[in-house]
């Protein structure tokens, strides 16, 4: 098959309708500095059952994330979703 090359006076019209025709999106990505994490962390021992763990790892590996940064999301979330603020919140929009 033949490739077909465009000159650049054949390119520059379409081009220009394609910049014309162009949609601004907003820039909805949050900053370098929102990516960290700012919450402060706490070491713990935790024993948990094998087949939850062996559930994360294999989870993990497929996404290429460490495990226990799964597990901890998973506590984070938990803990979010029965706090006491997250509790008002629930009670405001239900009146």
């Amino acid at each position: 098959m033949k490739k077909l090359k465009k000159t650049e006076t054949e390119a520059a019209p379409a081009l220009g309708r394609a910049i014309q025709s162009a949609v601004v999106v907003r820039d909805f990505l949050p900053s370098p500095s929102e990516l960290v994490a700012k919450e402060e962390t706490v070491k713990v021992t935790l024993s948990l059952h094998r087949s939850s763990v062996e559930f994360f790892k294999k989870q993990a590996k497929a996404s290429q994330v460490p495990y226990q940064a799964m597990v901890r999301e998973v506590v984070d979330l938990y803990a979010r979703r029965w706090s006491p603020a997250a509790a008002s919140k629930k009670s405001t929009k239900a009146a």
